[in-house]
């Protein structure tokens, strides 16, 4: 079994190969890796919340409904907003049938199937925004219009892209190298 892992501040990336007992599965994942000094700034506001809430009780009279009433409203928020939160996008490449693209939540995956004769080539792409520059891999597929992003939600550094464009290139053929070729 064979992985690889390259770690940035923000994501960490594992490629799994030779994992599986068919030893042609490449998976390769993308994972956020989790801040604690926000977690600790998210536990300090809701100590901080708390407080302030009891003080409202005590000190000021307030109707204890109208205070309940709030509190359940701050809890749904947050957690309606924490349910969203993507925590890994993975590739796995089947070499004779195709890509498989997850989306890992919380408490759920999304996933994905390309057919590996649906795609003609992989592209890394560099964006730019009037705030920020950042590469992101999609896939040129036959009979679409639109490029399909790998990742639709994280923004990997090259660095992490680069193994998995490798690797998609050699699934579908695509003889391309990052060298740009010179006229002769």
């Amino acid at each position: 079994m064979a992985e690889k892992r390259i770690v940035n501040s923000k994501y960490m990336y594992i490629h799994e190969a030779g994992k599986w007992p068919s030893q042609t599965i490449d998976v390769h994942h993308v994972i956020i890796r989790k801040n604690r000094r926000w977690i600790m700034l998210a536990c300090f506001s809701a100590v901080v919340l708390l407080l302030n809430a009891l003080y409202l009780i005590i000190a000021q009279d307030m109707l204890v409904s109208v205070l309940l009433l709030h509190l359940i409203t701050g809890v749904v928020v947050f957690r309606l907003l924490r349910k969203n939160i993507v925590e890994k996008e993975s590739v796995v490449i089947i070499p004779s049938f195709g890509v498989q693209l997850e989306t890992h939540y919380r408490r759920r995956a999304v996933r994905c199937f390309v057919p590996i004769d649906k795609i003609l080539k992989p592209i890394l792409n560099e964006c730019v925004t009037p705030v920020t520059c950042y590469w992101s891999l999609a896939l040129l597929l036959r009979e679409e219009d639109e490029l399909m992003l790998v990742f639709k939600t994280l923004r990997p550094p090259l660095k992490m892209l680069l193994p998995i464009w490798k690797a998609l290139c050699a699934t579908t053929d695509s003889s391309d190298s990052l060298e740009t070729k010179s006229d002769s």
